[in-house]
């Protein structure tokens, strides 16, 4: 495996080399103020004004050479138009595919245009980290706000593209124009959603689409997910990912995520109940919920190594096991068994098969649409989240059947059993399991032909996001070689080796992600006993308070997505909204005598919340300074995500079942002084990590 600038030199265009970042000099220069510094020859200030008027410089190189090409471009469109309009006055049926050809391979220069673009903007961004992790500086803060938006910026012409937004329009819409449309007057602009069956223009429109450097809903809601994808993946990953790619198999992977959601939640408005009628305190409901995710952080291991063999033999799996899990955890009431009643919730915890789904989206789905897939694995989860409790609020009927019952307590493991059976039917009638045949010829060397690369896609975004991305395994020790040992990038193979690729600050967002998950499980599982003891609440009444919560999921992160992160830095919402949580955390507390509603419900919206801006922000952060070599295998950076929240669930259920030892009017505040302290300590955490940072 080669690092960055091997790969660049490998994929210029040769006549257009002189014009490319000299990503090989500007790394040299770095190594060189380093070693300056040291010796005392230089001081800051001389490195930072020298640095910059050299990254400027490169960037109008850059920038002028795009402006140049965009100007041919125009010119050949303009002559191409007056064939165009010569051929609507005589008409000619060899000419018009001709001219069609001519539009194409103009669609192709263009294609190469874009590629040179993004490049050249992975080099800066690559460059921009290299000098802030070499010295510690936020250079790359300061570097970009103070040239991204300025009047006389040569960066506004990489991060808005307006010319080549023009050329793009101008091409698509003559080629769309010279499609037969069966005479029909229509033009593009009168059908904007109409798509161009056109394989250049669809492959423009993805290119662009890549450049686009702007944070969206969509990239927002598919870094939640945490699916990391490698940064540079050879020219035929995507011809391999198409091979594999299934529709109907995705869609199950994303079923199951709904279905696994659905049986989390679906007993927590009635689980103290359920506890006491087998004759357990009611508190104990925080060991019947955290049994299944006492079982996932072991199951999520299992699953994930399997899924490096087989997909569908792991969901089916998971769909069996789902399904006894629930049928035990019905029938522990006519058998009046606790332990039956924790060993089918433990079953369904042995059955997630929340890796598999990630690995799949990861693994095989096309690059291209993977961002939406990783936005649906996130919908479904909160679409689960939300329908469960609801679920819940709505099987409040009793009624036998020879000797089983069928009421409020056992009624979620029968649906869910019932749901599970149909998922497995389904499941085996439709899934395909992907080919290992195109993985296993997958070759490693890269790919000289500019016009294959460039259909392949380079997932990260431009230099707006370089501020996040700290681990650059590619640079990280080739300041002398170029080269980089094979076994440098390959998937890790154990949890130490995994735990050893974690910086400080991917240390410091699993503690966060640790501590959300923690005060969240606390708010969810207990709810049911806090109302009931302090406010009366039936389970209808608990179950719509949840799903109310679980609705707001969705909404926070298109507001997050759409406006906040574009307003202000990943770090500032990051440590605003851990003070948020803290906020929630203290207006939880019962000071005042008696505990109100509006207490509850007020304190409660506001952690769960903040709880969810501060876990999207926190993924999105996760997801680009977790090490390239987490993104496959079996330890990858979802399992490991995954593991640190199953944990927290687990303990944070554990502590509301240990509370249950004191008295009922005491567990309130008890189960908060946890979440209080978690809270305090993952704040001073970011505050010295960021800080020692930068």
């Amino acid at each position: 495996m080669v690092a960055f600038g091997k790969k660049l030199k490998d994929r210029q265009i040769q006549e257009w080399q002189g014009y490319y970042i000299n990503y090989k000099l500007m790394k040299k220069r770095v190594k060189q103020y380093a070693q300056q510094i040291q010796l005392g020859a230089l001081d800051r200030r001389h490195v930072l004004k020298d640095f910059s008027r050299m990254l400027d410089n490169q960037i109008e190189k850059i920038v002028l050479f795009l402006l140049e090409q965009q100007g041919l471009l125009a010119c050949q469109i303009t002559k191409l138009g007056e064939q165009r309009d010569a051929l609507q006055e005589e008409p000619e049926i060899s000419k018009i595919i001709e001219l069609r050809e001519a539009y194409r391979a103009l669609g192709q220069d263009l294609l190469k245009l874009l590629f040179f673009v993004e490049i050249n903007a992975i080099g800066l961004r690559k460059i921009l980290k290299k000098f802030d992790k070499r010295f510690g500086y936020r250079f790359t803060d300061y570097y970009v706000k103070t040239r991204a938006n300025h009047p006389y910026s040569q960066l506004q012409q990489v991060f808005k593209h307006v010319g080549l937004g023009a050329v793009v329009g101008a091409l698509s819409r003559n080629l769309h124009d010279l499609q037969d449309r069966q005479g029909s007057y229509l033009s593009i602009y009168d059908q904007p959603t109409l798509p161009l069956q056109d394989p250049v223009v669809d492959s423009i429109n993805a290119a662009v689409d890549r450049l686009t450097n702007s944070t969206n809903f969509l990239n927002f809601l598919g870094q939640h997910a945490l699916i990391m994808q490698e940064e540079l993946p050879s020219p035929t990953e995507e011809h391999v990912d198409d091979q594999r790619y299934h529709f109907m198999s995705l869609l199950l992977n994303l079923a199951n995520t709904f279905l696994y959601m659905v049986n989390t939640y679906i007993i927590v408005p009635t689980a103290d109940d359920y506890s006491m009628s087998l004759g357990a305190a009611p508190t104990v409901c925080g060991i019947v919920i955290g049994a299944m995710a006492v079982a996932q952080v072991f199951s999520s291991v299992y699953f994930s190594a399997w899924s490096n063999k087989s997909y569908f033999r792991p969901l089916v799996f998971s769909s069996i096991v789902l399904f006894l899990g629930n049928i035990l955890y019905a029938l522990a009431y006519d058998v009046s068994s606790i332990w039956i009643l924790l060993i089918g919730r433990l079953l369904c915890g042995f059955g997630s098969a929340r890796a598999v789904n990630r690995r799949y989206i990861s693994d095989c789905v096309p690059l291209k649409i993977r961002m939406q897939a990783s936005a649906g694995f996130v919908s479904a989860s909160a679409l689960g989240m939300a329908c469960g409790p609801a679920l819940a609020g709505i099987l409040q009927i009793n009624f036998k059947i020879s000797k089983l019952t069928f009421n409020q307590n056992t009624l979620p493991g029968w649906v869910m059993a019932v749901a599970w059976l149909i998922y497995l039917v389904w499941l085996w009638i439709t899934f395909k399991e992907p080919s290992r045949e195109a993985e296993e010829d997958h070759s490693p060397h890269q790919s000289n032909d500019v016009n294959n690369a460039l259909e392949k896609g380079l997932k990260q975004p431009l230099l707006i996001s370089s501020e996040n991305k700290v681990d650059e395994d590619a640079d990280q020790d080739c300041d002398d070689s170029e080269e980089a040992p094979e076994e440098s990038r390959q998937p890790v193979n154990s949890i130490r080796m995994a735990y050893r690729l974690l910086t400080p600050s991917v240390k410091v967002q699993l503690i966060i992600y640790f501590m959300l998950k923690y005060v969240m499980e606390i708010l969810l599982s207990e709810s049911s006993v806090i109302t009931t003891y302090y406010f009366n609440w039936s389970t209808s009444t608990v179950a719509v308070f949840l799903a109310c919560l679980g609705l707001t999921v969705l909404p926070v992160n298109i507001v997050v997505g759409s406006y906040i992160s574009n307003m202000f830095q990943d770090r500032q919402i990051l440590l605003a909204s851990e003070i948020m949580v803290l906020i929630g955390v203290l207006l939880s507390f019962q000071v005042i005598i008696p505990y109100s509603e509006p207490q509850y419900i007020c304190s409660g919206l506001l952690l769960f919340v903040s709880a969810e801006v501060l876990e999207g922000v926190n993924l999105s952060l996760l997801s680009r300074v977790m090490s390239s070599r987490l993104s496959r295998g079996t330890y990858n950076g979802g399992l490991l995500s995954t593991e640190a929240g199953t944990l927290a669930r687990v303990v944070a259920d554990a502590t509301i079942t240990l509370a249950g030892y004191v008295r009922q009017s005491m567990l309130l505040n008890v189960t908060l002084l946890p979440s209080l302290f978690i809270c305090v300590t993952s704040i001073l955490a970011t505050c010295f990590t960021y800080n020692s940072l930068y």
